[in-house]
């Protein structure tokens, strides 16, 4: 029975990997044949998501992506432990309610340091040619707050729909060299992030947001994982440059 997912002797490499949609991405990654690269600050954290992966070979590497300057130097650290890569997965990421009378530039810095900076140097590293193997796939996660005006989330909007341009034009770019870039836009999501992020809710105010905004309810961590998992398999050989928006309907009203 052939399998269109299948990731078979393929390398990954998976930041925001210690929890909620990183975490379930690398479960599902391992569970289809993929060897991961876990990739977080806490290497607590990682050791307990490397034991919940399928197979042999995994690897934990702990690092803080806010070092940007670090980035090129820690990423041929880990192509000369593992060898090329097959695939890169930027699910790390920062959010915060700020409205916009108190947004300072402190926090715009922050968020687009991580969420928008870092996923741009990944995926510059990942493109230099030693770095990849032919047919290789970039998955960077965005958000519908990328796409769609969200109140209180001018910052992260605005770092998230910088990766969503950023993707567009790399997809076109790296076309030549072999490399597909691709977004995931998810809504909200059932992560330890989206808990924190509207800790100041009450569930009844939480279940009022998520009914008006997503005629599916809210997402599992898994739902995104699956459409990552979709991105970096042969069964979007032919996908590039595009935004797959994981979010219960979101995006469709």
């Amino acid at each position: 029975m052939i399998n269109p997912l299948a990731l078979t002797g393929r390398t990954v490499l998976l930041t925001g990997a210690s929890a909620g949609i990183g975490r379930a991405a690398a479960v599902l990654l391992s569970r289809l044949g993929a060897r991961v690269v876990l990739l977080a600050r806490s290497p607590e954290r990682l050791r307990e998501v490397r034991d919940l992966l399928e197979g042999d070979g995994h690897r934990i590497e702990s690092f803080d992506l806010t070092n940007l300057d670090a980035i090129p130097g820690k990423f041929a650290e880990i192509v000369n432990t593992v060898g090329a890569l097959h695939g890169l997965v930027h699910c790390a990421g920062v959010t915060a309610l700020t409205p916009m009378r108190v947004l300072t530039t402190e926090h715009l810095e922050r968020m687009m340091r991580v969420n928008f900076y870092a996923a741009a140097a990944l995926t510059r590293e990942f493109s230099r040619k030693r770095n990849h193997q032919d047919g290789s796939s970039a998955v960077l996660v965005a958000s519908v707050a990328g796409l769609a005006g969200v109140p209180c989330r001018t910052a992260y909007s605005a770092s998230k729909g910088a990766v969503v341009a950023f993707a567009r034009s790399a997809a076109v770019e790296l076309a030549k060299v072999g490399v597909r870039v691709n977004c995931v836009a998810p809504a909200y999501v059932r992560t330890e992030m989206f808990d924190a992020s509207l800790a100041s809710l009450t569930p009844e105010q939480l279940n009022d947001v998520v009914a008006v905004s997503q005629p599916l309810g809210l997402g599992e961590p898994d739902d995104v994982a699956n459409a990552i998992a979709f991105l970096l398999a042969d069964s979007a050989r032919w996908i590039t440059g595009t935004v797959l928006s994981v979010d219960g309907g979101y995006t469709a009203q």
